[in-house]
C-alpha cells in the first residue's frame, strides 16, 4: 500500500496555522471534506470521533509528528491527508513538544486491515529523519506530493 494511494492529494495543507489540536483536526477534516472525500453532512461526526480518539491518548507520537485517525462509516476506502504546521501545534505529544507533521487517516469500520497498513506504512516513513526534514521544509502542496510519491519509490531514504 503506497502513501500516494490513500493520501487525498487536493486535501494536503502545506502551511497549516492553528493554535489547538482541535483546530489542527478540524482543518485537515475540512480539507478532506472540501476534496469530496465523504460527504459534507459527516464532517461533525468524523470530528468528534478523532476527538474521542484523542482522549484515549495522543496520537502525538513524538519527533513533530502526529497520526490523528479514526474509523468510519461515511468513507467507503481509505483516506488521509497530510499537513505542514511550520509553526507549530500542542499535540499533547509523548515527548511534550509541538507537532510539525500531521498525517490524519479515516478508513472504513469494515476494513481494519486498512486502516492498519496506512498507520503502519505512515509509521515506518515517518520514522525515516530525512523524510521528516524534507517534509517539516515543504512549503507547497506539489512539493509534499513529490516527497509522497520518493517515499512510495523508496528514493526518499
Amino acid at each position: 500500500m503506497k502513501l500516494t494511494e490513500f493520501v487525498v492529494t487536493e486535501a494536503i495543507i502545506a502551511d497549516l496555522q492553528v493554535d489547538s489540536k482541535e483546530a489542527a483536526v478540524r482543518a485537515m477534516v475540512g480539507s478532506l471534506k472540501d476534496a469530496g472525500a465523504f460527504p459534507a453532512d459527516d464532517e461533525e461526526s468524523i470530528v468528534a470521533a478523532i476527538l474521542k480518539r484523542e482522549e484515549l491518548g495522543s496520537t502525538g507520537i513524538g519527533n513533530g509528528v502526529a497520526v490523528p485517525h479514526t474509523k468510519h462509516p461515511s468513507v467507503d476506502r481509505l483516506v488521509a491527508t497530510v499537513a505542514i504546521a511550520s509553526n507549530g501545534v500542542d499535540f499533547a505529544s509523548l515527548d511534550g513538544e509541538d507537532v510539525f507533521i500531521l498525517f490524519l487517516l479515516i478508513s472504513p469500520p469494515d476494513r481494519p486491515g486498512d486502516h492498519l497498513r496506512g498507520l503502519e506504512n505512515i509509521s515506518r516513513h515517518l520514522r525515516d529523519q530525512t523524510f521528516c526534514n524534507f517534509l517539516r521544509q515543504s512549503s507547497s502542496r506539489e512539493q509534499v506530493v513529490e516527497l509522497l510519491e520518493e517515499a512510495d519509490n523508496g528514493d526518499a531514504s
